[in-house]
């Protein structure tokens, strides 16, 4: 496909090193020199240097037969103007990056008249992320599926539970009784699909699938359970805590956040008059002291600096506090921060790529099985997606035993008639069913995708074969 990202900022820079990954004609727009060279030194793309509101420009850049443009500027103002030429220009699909919280009453209107088809808002995708790591704080991140029926938690064995040194075979029938699957354990950096005679760790991640009832009883039997979250403690006072403020506060939810700005302190207050705002450095100790933030249920670092996220994050785990969520958009930082036992770390530019990539593999196979989500996990090392099954899909309601799969590739959960069903090597797959398939180290686009040649060597068996 050929796809225009205009601003190479974090979000457009990551979009455009992970579409180039999928072998897409990519082309950058920018009007920094700095910008452009590093984004050309790094990824060996086209650019062109130039205003994205500019018909020249787009016409340079090829917008007239460009089959998706994505404004990704730090103006929203900008980016709603770009998807608007650009579609006058013959573009065939546009994606406008709009953060106010002011337009979210009026997006409708907006996209009809802008000629915008998809609006993305990097900071109220990651509050909702993190809305659900606090309402469930035993999962280092969650993932739902099959509008809130299914959910994929990752979680870090610790010394003293029951999984460790035990093969996943011998799970107690009352965890066995719960329909639940580990789809994917993260070793090290090293990423396996577990069979039924995979022996976990301490430090090891486990993705787990499964009903949120079922998941919910399983923490209770790990002694993970922790009562819910009755009070949360931000640092930093920007768009992505007024988004997160606003749905904690529906969740009934106390917050203090901190905030080093008065003239943002002073909005924030405006418009959460029922947070308590404090003015001063979250970075602080003596400050953070005496607003008593290890009292709190759950602490999230949102600043605009990672540096200064992962310290204080770091700051309140040595003081004890229950559930820590960090933001961090550096992908070489995430991996020293899990290493050092922050879980809980979210990238606002990764999760608003996902978004985008499920968009542009639903573009490329929009003849074939529907994808609905898409996610990545295991520091994106594994994807994990859901798919409509449709009748072009092959191999309907043959058993997954009798199946020739991809290595690497698992059929988690199949929802059926509204029943999830942890699939057995005797299940199969029905037209209008609900797929969710997890990959490691192969994008998949068409449900058709997952299976290899006939003569493959291996075969599914409902997770129980090593891949």
């Amino acid at each position: 496909m050929k796809i225009i990202i205009i601003g190479t900022g974090k979000v457009g820079f990551s979009l455009a090193e992970q579409l180039l990954n999928e072998k897409h004609d990519i082309t950058i727009v920018d009007t920094q020199d700095s910008a452009l060279r590093r984004a050309t030194d790094a990824l060996d793309i086209m650019s062109v240097k130039g205003n994205g509101v500019s018909t020249d420009t787009l016409r340079e850049a090829g917008a007239e037969d460009a089959d998706l443009l994505v404004a990704a500027t730090n103006s929203d103002e900008v980016n709603m103007v770009c998807c608007l030429t650009a579609k006058h220009l013959g573009a065939k699909y546009t994606i406008a990056r709009i953060r106010n919280p002011e337009y979210n009453l009026g997006l409708h209107e907006l996209k009809k008249n802008m000629g915008i088809d998809m609006v993305i808002n990097p900071e109220n995708a990651t509050a909702v992320e993190i809305s659900r790591l606090l309402r469930f704080p035993s999962a280092a991140n969650i993932e739902t599926f099959c509008r809130g029926r299914v959910e994929l938690m990752g979680f870090r064995l610790q010394e003293g539970d029951f999984l460790v040194n035990q093969p996943l075979h011998a799970l107690s029938a009352q965890v066995k009784q719960l329909s639940l699957l580990v789809c994917a354990v993260d070793r090290d950096g090293e990423v396996t699909i577990p069979n039924g005679s995979f022996v976990p760790q301490v430090g090891d991640k486990l993705y787990l699938i499964g009903r949120p009832t079922s998941l919910d009883q399983f923490f209770r039997l790990l002694g993970r359970y922790s009562p819910k979250v009755k009070t949360v403690f931000i640092v930093g006072g920007g768009k992505i805590s007024v988004y997160l403020t606003a749905i904690l506060e529906k969740m009934k939810m106390r917050v203090k956040i901190v905030e080093l700005s008065e003239k943002r302190c002073r909005l924030v207050s405006e418009m959460m008059p029922r947070t308590t705002v404090i003015c001063g450095d979250g970075t602080d100790q003596e400050l953070l002291e005496s607003e008593r933030m290890s009292a709190a249920d759950a602490f999230v670092a949102l600043t605009d600096r990672d540096e200064d996220n992962l310290i204080i994050s770091l700051y309140a785990m040595q003081q004890g506090m229950h559930k820590v969520v960090t933001k961090c958009n550096r992908q070489n930082y995430t991996g020293i921060a899990r290493a050092v036992g922050l879980d809980s770390v979210i990238s606002p530019k990764l999760i608003t790529a996902a978004q985008i990539l499920q968009l542009v593999r639903g573009m490329q196979n929009s003849q074939g099985s529907v994808m609905n989500t898409l996610y990545r996990i295991a520091d994106g090392k594994t994807e994990a997606m859901e798919f409509t099954v449709g009748s072009s899909t092959r191999h309907l309601n043959v058993p997954l035993r009798d199946l020739h799969l991809h290595k690497g590739i698992l059929i988690a959960v199949i929802m059926r008639d509204g029943e999830i069903i942890i699939p057995e090597g005797s299940s199969c797959i029905q037209e209008g069913d609900s797929v969710i398939i997890i990959s490691r180290d192969r994008p998949i686009q068409d449900l058709n995708d997952i299976y290899a040649e006939e003569d493959a060597s291996f075969l599914l068996t409902g997770g129980k074969d090593e891949h």
